[in-house]
This record gives structure tokens, sequence and C-alpha cells, in this order.
């Protein structure tokens, strides 16, 4: 099974001779028990009854009771909001307080601050008192995504929050009693960031109290024609029947976004008076193969190398489509702007030359 259950209701107080050390890699998971898959085919806004998605549902419909900490791991695309939304909304903090802090999408310079607040004067530019996300979730949840973004720096603040229910604002001198739920999510490998020395392996312990996985799309192609329909529900349109054989065997690398924006791409080039998506209107490859490289090293490695190679590609072309404007590269790709920026900055993708490449017809999506 794909997740993994944890048991204790509330996290662990570890003592002085089991307690993780900050540089502790993650040990091997112990025994967990393997949960019967559930029976529903839809858990608050995830929808699908494909086995991986049961199996999931199966887990969430237990931690929703709870109130431990939930680690959330999944590609980019695969709907981890949706699934910290699910929980919140299927437990006893569901009338209170849901506060989102989207790391990717916030300077690093500025995170702990997004996190905890700050007080007036804490650093050029905080010309007044500004309240943190545990603040504003008092009494609710908080969902932190892209965790593996928040610098080792400022992980002993959050373990103190996850620990003693105690915040601090940036250029605070108290501290502040929450009573915060935490759920937190990344599309990296944490435990292999905790290995790397780039996470600390006590606050790894403290998040994952619960992990749970999310499937990407390829691993469920059985729920993709539910959620083309579910995509198209009140609309009147329909995906004709070769146009939904490649939505079934595409690899969807962006996973449920990634279909959702073919699915809202085709329904907007429909001809007028016309109500189904054709196989044209989808604009997929022909194919989608994945070149393997030709002396495979270690795993981690290549994959590494490869997510890189399509990443660089992708955002490129994304950034062509849009003419070289970022904002509505972000906005066509469904990215936050902050984290278009950081992709291009680490990819070398300068927008002005993108958009000179697609003007002078050398644009890698052929369009001149």
């Amino acid at each position: 099974m794909a997740n993994d259950l944890s048991e204790p209701t509330q996290p662990p107080q570890p003592s002085a001779a089991t307690a993780p050390s900050a540089a502790t890699p993650p040990s091997a998971a112990s025994p967990v028990p393997t949960l019967p898959p559930s029976e529903a085919t839809r858990f608050g806004g995830l929808c699908g009854g494909s086995l991986p998605m049961r199996e999931l549902y199966a887990v969430l419909e237990r931690v929703a009771r709870s109130d431990v900490a939930v680690l959330i791991e999944g590609e980019t695309g695969t709907g981890k909001e949706l699934v910290a939304e699910a929980i919140r909304g299927a437990g006893s903090r569901a009338a209170r307080p849901f506060v989102i802090c989207d790391l990717a999408g916030v300077a690093r310079s500025l995170i702990e601050s997004e996190l905890f607040g700050h007080v007036r004067g804490a650093y050029t530019g905080a010309d007044r008192e500004r309240e943190g996300a545990f603040a504003q979730a008092n009494g609710g949840t908080i969902f932190i995504d892209e965790i593996a973004e928040l610098e080792l720096s400022a992980q002993p603040r959050l373990l103190r929050a996850l620990e003693r229910r105690q915040v601090k604002p940036v250029g605070g001198s108290s501290y502040r009693e929450v009573d915060v739920r935490v759920i937190a999510a990344t599309n990296r490998d944490l435990a292999g960031e905790v290995a790397g020395g780039r996470f600390r392996g006590d606050l790894y312990h403290r998040l994952a109290v619960v992990r749970v996985r999310i499937p990407p799309l390829r691993e469920r192609r059985d729920d993709i024609p539910v959620l083309a329909a579910e995509l198209l529900a009140d609309t009147g349109v329909e995906v004709a029947p070769d146009a939904m054989a490649r939505l079934c065997e595409y690899r969807w690398p962006g996973n449920v976004r990634e279909l959702k924006n073919v699915i809202e791409r085709g329904r907007s080039l429909l001809p007028a008076g016309d109500h189904r998506i054709t196989l044209e209107l989808l604009g997929l490859p022909a194919t989608d193969d994945v070149p393997l490289p030709r002396a495979p090293g270690r795993f981690r490695e290549e994959k590494e190398r490869m997510i890189d190679a399509w990443e660089q590609a992708y955002v490129t072309r994304l950034i062509e489509r849009a003419d070289g404007n970022v904002s509505r590269a972000a906005r066509d790709g469904g990215l936050d702007r902050v984290y278009l920026h950081r992709l291009m900055k680490k990819h070398n993708i300068d927008h002005r030359a993108a958009r000179a490449r697609r003007w002078s017809g050398t644009g890698t999506d052929g369009e001149g």
C-alpha cells in the first residue's frame, strides 16, 4: 500500500534518549497496518474510484478524525491542497480557520515572517506589525505547501511550533500559544532531503506522524474518464471516444492539473454549436515516450536529470507560448509567478530571449 499510517493520536513526546537529532535521517518505517480500501469513490473534493484512490481514502477517513500532523507527498499537480482541504473538512476543525501557506510562492527571505509574523521594525520595510499564518490559523488548521523550501535556519522555529505549540514573530521577544493542526506537503523526497543534510530529521519526524502519498495520474488511469466528466459537468460538452482513449494512454507529467488545462483548452477551441472535444482539439503530442539514458546510472541521479530536462523544456515552451510574458505564462501553467521565476533562474531561461525565438519562428512549439 502506498500510504504510511502511524498510530498515536497525539505526536509522541520523545525522551532525551530516543529523540531524533537534527541530523538524524529517518529510520526505516516500522510495519504499519494495511487498511482495506474504502468503499467510497470520492472524499471531499477528491474523486475517482480506482484502487489507489480508495486506498488513499481509507487513510484520509481515519486521519481526519484525529489532530495529528500529516505530511502529504505527491508530484506537482496531483492535488495536495485538495487532500489537505478534505482532511480538514472531515475533521473536528472543519468550521474553524484554514490557512494556506505556499512556501514556493514566497521569497525565501520572507518565509519566517509569512509563517510566524513580524513586529514593526523587524526588517527594512516592516512598517507595521503583521500576524503570521500560525496566528491566523489559531484554533484551526494550517496547510504548509512545499515544506522542503523552508531553509534550515528557519526549521527550529517550526519545530518549536509543533512541539510546544508556541510561535514568536520575527523581531519579537515573546512567544504566543497557538492551537493549530499542521498539514504539510511536498513534491520532493523529504527523507532524501534529510539524508542530504538539507532538512532536519527531528522536524521531519514531527511533520510525518502520518505520511500520505497521492498517486500520480498515470497510476490511476481508470479515473481519467470520471475526472473528465467532472470537469465538464453542466457544460453539455463531452469527449470524443478517440480523444478519451488518448487521454487514458497519455503519461500526464503535470497530473490532474495538466488534465484540467487540456480539457479547458479543448472546450475553448470548440467550433460554435459543437459539443464534442475531438482528438485534434486536445493538442497532445502523438507520442510521449520518455528517452532513457544509454548507460543508466544510479536511479535517483537519473530521475533528477530527466525531471530537470522535462522541467526546462516545459518552462521554455510555456514562456514562448506567452510571448515572454511571465505573468501570463504563470497563469497558463497554473504556477505561482514567484515559483516560475525560480524555475527560470534555475534553468537559466531568459523570457526576453524566449520571446525573440518565438517571433523569429524558432520556438519549441513550432509556431512562428
